[in-house]
């Protein structure tokens, strides 16, 4: 009876030192798993969990147009194409000049004007024209962007200026008759047309170098949001400044402009349409319109410009001075703001000055107006 007894003893004993093993071993009724116990490594050390460490993705250099400050995936080294285009009457609408980086607008004999397109940002099979001929002030607009002249025919002075000058051209009349041709649609002599592909072609054919700059030529706007996009993906744009006003350091609100030169079937007006940020080109008061596509010209910069403007001879041609400085607007973003124009030499592009800052454009095309000062630089506009 006894030994009965210290039997059942031992095999509580035996039982409640299992139970004390099972509860230290973390096990547990309800058959929760055991705590994690981290491995020992020989020397003694604990190896700590480690986390997968995903790398971000690189991010692509952003890069500007040189000539519209427009976001590009590479630098573009490519060298401007500029071709001089009818504006008369009877040449509307023209092909191309939607396409244009940047358009000037000048008075050529008599009271009619000429545009002055460059290319480079884009290449086209597309036409571009009708082509016409080339001044000496014309030259000088090239050369201050480096860029190869396309034009048919030119003044005598304009031919001496290409002789004396040395300067790459290509000519519908004397040495690139190739790479033009003419629309049955119109009459001669509105009626010519070159692409910026064939244009290439011929340059390349005669030699010229085909490598432009690719920094851009001006400073453009850039909106806190892009700035702030581009800070936090570690690119930047080149020739961007961080803004947010509209036309650098004040303005005036301008939702439309009217331009002057000398005939009313040349008067130029633009209307800024909020949803597109740009302005609309009218002449002689019906949308300008680029035959390629069938829309209106738009600028997201119109610059007008006065200059000194000279008559030559019986025929009307003219000298228009573009060194030196004067008076100018900028209009950008539905404002306008009082500004100055300013080019040391011809071989320098032409540039805009507010109180001694140089002012930054919005990227896209720019039109720039060069009207008389006489009577007054004020009469040509109206805003």
């Amino acid at each position: 009876m006894k030994e009965d007894k210290r039997s059942g003893s031992r095999t509580m004993v035996v039982l409640l030192a299992c139970l004390l093993a099972w509860a230290a071993a973390g096990c547990s009724p309800d058959g929760a798993p055991a705590a994690t116990v981290p491995e020992q490594e020989p020397g003694g050390g604990t190896v700590q969990p480690v986390t997968p460490v995903i790398p971000a993705p690189k991010p692509e250099p952003a890069y500007a147009a040189p000539l519209t400050g427009m976001k590009i995936p590479s630098p573009n080294e490519v060298r401007p194409v500029m071709v001089v285009v009818n504006n008369a009457p009877q040449a509307r609408p023209q092909s191309g000049l939607s396409q244009a980086d940047l358009l000037f607008e000048v008075l050529a004999e008599g009271e009619i004007t000429r545009l002055i397109a460059f290319y480079q940002s884009r290449s086209t099979t597309d036409p571009v024209g009708p082509v016409r001929s080339i001044r000496p002030y014309f030259i000088s607009l090239g050369k201050g962007y480096g860029a190869v002249q396309v034009h048919a025919g030119g003044s005598p002075d304009g031919y001496e200026t290409i002789r004396r000058q040395k300067i790459e051209n290509l000519d519908e009349i004397t040495n690139a008759g190739t790479y033009f041709w003419r629309e049955k649609s119109r009459k001669a002599p509105h009626n010519l047309y070159t692409s910026i592909d064939s244009a290439r072609q011929g340059a390349d054919k005669r030699g010229f170098p085909g490598q432009g700059n690719a920094e851009p030529v001006y400073s453009f706007l850039q909106t806190p949001e892009a700035a702030a996009a581009s800070t936090s993906a570690g690119t930047t744009t080149a020739g961007t400044t961080t803004t947010g006003a509209a036309v650098g350091l004040g303005g005036v609100d301008a939702s439309r402009i009217d331009i002057t030169f000398l005939l009313k079937s040349y008067l130029v007006s633009y209307e800024y349409d909020q949803t597109t940020s740009s302005y609309k080109r009218f002449i002689d008061k019906a949308p300008h319109i680029d035959l390629n596509n069938g829309e209106a010209l738009q600028a997201a910069n119109v610059i007008v410009m006065g200059a000194e403007h000279r008559v030559l001879d019986r025929e009307g041609r003219r000298d228009v001075k573009l060194t030196g400085s004067g008076p100018a607007l900028l209009f950008q973003q539905g404002k306008a703001i009082t500004i100055e124009w300013r080019r040391e030499q011809e071989n320098s592009p032409v540039r805009w000055y507010e109180q001694g800052r140089e002012v930054a454009l919005v990227p896209g095309q720019t039109h720039v107006m060069i009207v008389p000062k006489t009577p007054t630089f004020e009469e040509h506009v109206v805003y």
